[in-house]
């Protein structure tokens, strides 16, 4: 038996069970329609503009958005191709806040920003994840910094779980991953 909390998975209600969650993934892949129809897309209630906008500009997207002719009614392509990679994760980000749901998922979340884009879409996600539970997938020391429990995942097993404390002390693996980003060129530490 499967179960989730003090439930049977099988009580659970599918569609119910879907719309708790929100996925940013690394393919951020957008859907051909509108950035409106992008940012809204699986939310179940009516969206204002005023939530619009402000979710644009937590994810960095408002000025790129208030620069085109239709503004959120912009065309996107198939897959979001006439953004690049950095300005289809926003908009994937702005969904997942649009969503607020109350699992959030990501995969190399702000894989593809630069780091002024990642430092304000890190800002936007911390607010985001606050009183709810995040599973976030990362090879990027900056996305994990404020996780409070790490798994480490080596050769296709599970080699630590803990704090970051914990981990830092159980995990070679990870001490190796923490050296790896946290120095810059000439062995100096950021």
């Amino acid at each position: 038996m499967i179960q989730f909390g003090q439930r049977d998975a099988g009580e659970i209600n599918p569609v119910s069970w879907r719309g708790a969650f929100a996925l940013v993934s690394q393919d951020r892949p957008l859907l051909s329609g509108t950035i409106r129809d992008n940012m809204t897309y699986g939310c179940t209630r009516q969206v204002s503009q005023e939530e619009l906008e402000e979710a644009a500009r937590q994810t960095g997207i408002w000025e790129l958005v208030r620069s085109l002719p239709d503004g959120f009614d912009t065309r996107v392509e198939a897959g979001g191709g006439n953004f690049s990679g950095g300005q289809r994760q926003c908009i994937a980000i702005a969904r997942a806040i649009m969503r607020n749901p109350d699992y959030l998922l990501l995969d190399e979340a702000t894989s593809n920003l630069d780091a002024q884009s990642e430092k304000q879409v890190s800002q936007a996600l911390a607010h985001l994840m606050r009183g709810r539970t995040t599973v976030m997938i990362a090879h990027s020391l900056s996305a994990i910094t404020h996780a409070d429990h790490i798994l480490v995942l080596s050769n296709g097993r599970l080699e630590a779980a803990g704090t970051p404390e914990e981990v830092s002390k159980a995990s070679p693996v990870f001490r190796n991953f923490v050296q790896s980003q946290s120095c810059a060129p000439g062995g100096l530490t950021q």
